[in-house]
This record gives C-alpha cells, sequence and structure tokens, in this order.
C-alpha cells in the first residue's frame, strides 16, 4: 500500500493544483539514546496509509531536535518511541522541555517498555498540555483521529486524564502498601547454595567473525516475530488461529522467502564473541580476575538485591549469589553477539523503492538471527567451551522454554536492571573491536539486532525480577559502582520503591 501511495501521489498533487489534503501532521522519534525503531516505523506506515503526514525524525533524537522539527513543520503532534528502559527517562525529560518552551501540542508516548502506568505517574505530571500512551501501532489511528476531530478531542482527553488519575491514586496506595526489607536483612535471606563449580575446558575469549547463518536458522523462536507485527499467539499454533491464523502464515512465508535470500546472497552478516573468565563473589558483587591465580581484580560485575518481603521462606536473591566466594574456584562467562551487519543497507535498499514492507521484515529477521546466536552460543558455551553439559542433547522447543542447567542474564532486564553494566561486559569483551557492536550514551547497542549477557552455571541459577528498590540499597550500590545516588537513581529510575529527591533546576 505504501508502494501504491508513492505511486499516486504525482497524480494526486496533479489534478489538484499540487495540493493534497493531509488529516494531520506528526512529527515522530525514537528518543536520545535509544536506536530501537521497528515499532516506531510501523505506526508511521499506519499513518501515512490512513491520509496523515508523518515526519520521521529517525533514531537516537535528543529533545531540541524534536521540538525544532515540530515547530518548523507546523505538526499537530509529536510522537516518541523508545525501548531500552533508560528512554523512560528521556521521555520525561522531553515532555518537561515542551512544558519548558510552552508548547501545547499531543504529546504521545510508545514503545516496548512504556505503559500507561509510567506514562501517568512520571510523563503527563510533566506536561500541561495532553499526553497519551499508545498501546501498539494497531491503536495509532484511533488516538490520533480522536486528537485531531473536533467533536471527539474533547471527549478523549477528558477520559484519558480521568484515567491517569485514577492509576496515580492506585500507584500511591499500592506503594505506601508496597513494605520493603532493610538491606541488612534481605542479604541476611540470601540463599545457601552449595555447588562445586566444573573448571571450564576452554576458558578466554573466543571470536566468530562471520558466522554461518544457516546454521543459525533451526535456532530460532519465531513467536516473537509474530509479536513484532502485533500479531498475538504462539508458534506454530498461531497458524491455527481462526482470527490472525492467514496473516501469520502470509507473513510467516513472506519471512521464509526473504531470509532465504539473505542467506543465499549474504546480505547479512554475524559477528560474535564469548568469554569465560576466573571469578568469585564479594559481598553484593562478583569480582572478574585476569588469571587462575586470582589476584588481580580485572573488573567487577555489580548486583542488585531483592528486597521485598517474599513470602513461604523463599530466598531475597541476587545474581551473586549464584557465584561461589573466594575460597572456592568458580567461573562467570559473558557474550556478546549480533546479526545485524549490513542490516542499515539493505533496509536503506528498501525504502528507496518505497517498500517498507521489506524494511521492516529485515530488521525483524535480523532481530530473531541475533537471538538465535545468542541460543546457539549459549549452547556450545555449556556442551564445549565451558563444558559443563557436555552430554546435553536438548531440541529447540526445549532450549527455548529454558530446560538446560544455567543462565544467560542481560543488563537492563529484571535480574540485573542496570544498562551502565554493559559497559563493564563490553570492557571484558572488547566487544566493539570484535563484533562491530557499539553502545550509545543511554546503552543500547547498535546494531540493533544484537544481544549480550552473562553466563552462569550453577544448575540452581534462576531467572528473577529484582523489583522496587529502597534508598539504602540505591546509597550502597552508588558507592560500590563510583557513581552518585542521584546517577544511580536515574539508571534505576523504573525500579526505584520510592520517591527521589526533586531534580534542581540549574
Amino acid at each position: 500500500m505504501k508502494k501504491a501511495v508513492a505511486h499516486l501521489i504525482p497524480f494526486i498533487e496533479a489534478a489538484s493544483d499540487g495540493k493534497r489534503e493531509s488529516k494531520g501532521k506528526l512529527v515522530v522519534a525514537t528518543v536520545k539514546g535509544d536506536v530501537h525503531d521497528i515499532g516506531k516505523n510501523i505506526v508511521g506506515v499506519v499513518l501515512g496509509c490512513n491520509g496523515y503526514d508523518v515526519v520521521d525524525l529517525g533514531v537516537m533524537v535528543p529533545a531540541d531536535k524534536i521540538l525544532k522539527a515540530a515547530k518548523e513543520e507546523g505538526a499537530d503532534i509529536i510522537g516518541l518511541s523508545g525501548l531500552i528502559t533508560p528512554s523512560l527517562d528521556e521521555m520525561v525529560h522531553v515532555a518537561r522541555e515542551m512544558q519548558r518552551v510552552g508548547m501545547k501540542l499531543p504529546l504521545l508516548i510508545g514503545g516496548a517498555t512504556t505503559s500507561r502506568l509510567h506514562t501517568a505517574v512520571k510523563v503527563d505530571p510533566q506536561y500541561d498540555g495532553p499526553v497519551v500512551h499508545v498501546l501498539d501501532a494497531s491503536r495509532s489511528v484511533g488516538v490520533v483521529s480522536n486528537l485531531m476531530s473536533k467533536t471527539t478531542r474533547e471527549g478523549f482527553l477528558t477520559e484519558t486524564c480521568e484515567d491517569f488519575k485514577r492509576i496515580r491514586l492506585k500507584h500511591q496506595g499500592g506503594a505506601e502498601a508496597h513494605k520493603l526489607l532493610p538491606l541488612s536483612e534481605a542479604r541476611a535471606n540470601a540463599p545457601k547454595f552449595r555447588y562445586s563449580p566444573p573448571a571450564p575446558k576452554q576458558p578466554g575469549t573466543h571470536v566468530f567473525d562471520d558466522y554461518p547463518l544457516a546454521e543459525l536458522v533451526d535456532y530460532i523462536d519465531w513467536t516473537p516475530f509474530f509479536q513484532a507485527w502485533e500479531l498475538a499467539g504462539r508458534y506454530p499454533k498461531i497458524f491455527d488461529d481462526k482470527t490472525v491464523g492467514e496473516h501469520a502464515r502470509t507473513l510467516f512465508n513472506d519471512a521464509q522467502r526473504l531470509l532465504s535470500e539473505i542467506i543465499e546472497k549474504k546480505l547479512l552478516r554475524a559477528r560474535g564473541v564469548v568469554g569465560i573468565w576466573p571469578a568469585n563473589r564479594a559481598g553484593d558483587d562478583i569480582e572478574i580476575f585476569s588469571d587462575d591465580a586470582r589476584d588481580n581484580v580485572a573488573a567487577t560485575v555489580h548486583t542488585l538485591r531483592q528486597q521485598i518481603k517474599r513470602a513461604g521462606g523463599k530466598p531475597n536473591l541476587a545474581l551473586a549469589d549464584f557465584i561461589a566466594p573466594r575460597g572456592t574456584p568458580d567461573w562467570l562467562g559473558g557474550f556478546c553477539v549480533t546479526a545485524g551487519i549490513g542490516v542499515d543497507e539493505l533496509v536503506a535498499k528498501y525504502q528507496k523503492d518505497h517498500d517498507d514492507y521489506n524494511a521492516i521484515m529485515v530488521k525483524a529477521l535480523a532481530d530473531r538471527l541475533a537471538e538465535a546466536f545468542a541460543e546457539r552460543m549459549h549452547q556450545r558455551v555449556r556442551t564445549e567451551f565451558w563444558g559443563y553439559a557436555a552430554d546435553e542433547s536438548l531440541s529447540n522447543e526445549e532450549l527455548i522454554a529454558e530446560k538446560y542447567q544455567g543462565i544467560r542474564p542481560a543488563p537492563g532486564y529484571p535480574a540485573c536492571p542496570d544498562h551502565t553494566e554493559k559497559g563493564t561486559l563490553f570492557e571484558l569483551l572488547e566487544a566493539t573491536a570484535n563484533t562491530g557492536v557499539s553502545l550509545t550514551e543511554h546503552f543500547a547497542m547498535h546494531p540493533t539486532a544484537a544481544v549480550s549477557g552473562l553466563y552462569f552455571s550453577h544448575p540452581e541459577a534462576q531467572y528473577f525480577g529484582v523489583g522496587k528498590l529502597a534508598l539504602d540499597q540505591l546509597e550502597d550500590y552508588a558507592q560500590r559502582k563510583g557513581m552518585t545516588t542521584e546517577q544511580a537513581e536515574r539508571w534505576l529510575s523504573p525500579n526505584l520503591g520510592y520517591e527521589p529527591a526533586p531534580v534542581q533546576s540549574v
């Protein structure tokens, strides 16, 4: 449809003296520090095909550029997108800037990590103009239509405002009832593990400069692929769904054709690096040593501990619990992989031909290949490089269901929500030199089709959410990392179990 629209526009303009009626103009952007844009791009296509002009500023766009573009373009609405959690704070900053300069334009908030709760509690109070959370691309036309309509706008905004008020009141009540343990008590309730860690068969760093994509196909988890296109259901059962089954089948067939072309013509390239290092627990931190003598600490991985009071005698977990203390030799692994080398060039080729469908498809497939690469590398670490599960024999369904021993948590996710820990991991792996993956100032990875994280071998290691954190842990954590408390609060904003002191304006 986008290609058809691009073809017809010159004829439409010629028939109307060069004028084409628009339902409204939006300026959209992925906020500063974030490079993810599949959702934003889908929104842009959907709105464009429904008669709206969309000015897409791209990714990593600072607040001043967004506001300047909105003014110069005569925009009716501003739309912000983001995927990583630091983007939530950046959206708050954009709202503050819109308030500071006296803007009144509606502000749309969207992206995988955003929510009505965050929008109501953090963004909306910063801006007197209309603020709306857009759940997904399929809702964007309805939201924008309501905002642009003289008959529905007032009622829509009144309803949204009342909804946000209810959310804030409920949140305040929940926060008051949300009791957190003192850090000392949480640490006293740490699990007691007994484990004899196996020495790795091939310790150190292993680099893969051009990993065969064909080997990764069997490791793809297709369910998130359909979610990226906002088709709900698990693969392969989604094909039998009465509502989306036919669309899912068509989409999957198109994906298979493009994937085959990518592999056959080597249109994308996969690069990766894994490492396994001597390590021991030091309180809630993990010390990584330069060699097996364990005399010199080469780096420290900082972890956070659950502080909510847990029912049934369950322990308060931190990732450091899965590493043995000094006196018992243990090891920690890390990895960074990408299947995104060449994505930008391929996307540009399709966009030049007004083929947004395949442009988005390329990014979605690159994401799946990167995740498949992470799955394959973890399997090889368990069976070859570390070798603690040398006899493992699992199907792809069992791998997706995490039936294996050990975990690979990633910085920025629930068990280790601090994205800045990626910096330590990247230094240990020399990840940028070895893979071409770089970090933005907000620690998003570029290319976006990249995955990084840590390897734990402990048989009782499990994924968990750190949850809300009290001020005592934030202060302790900031001191351990050499940060100010304010800096730690900014990086861990979604996890704060208290209201931080207001930022002092300069």
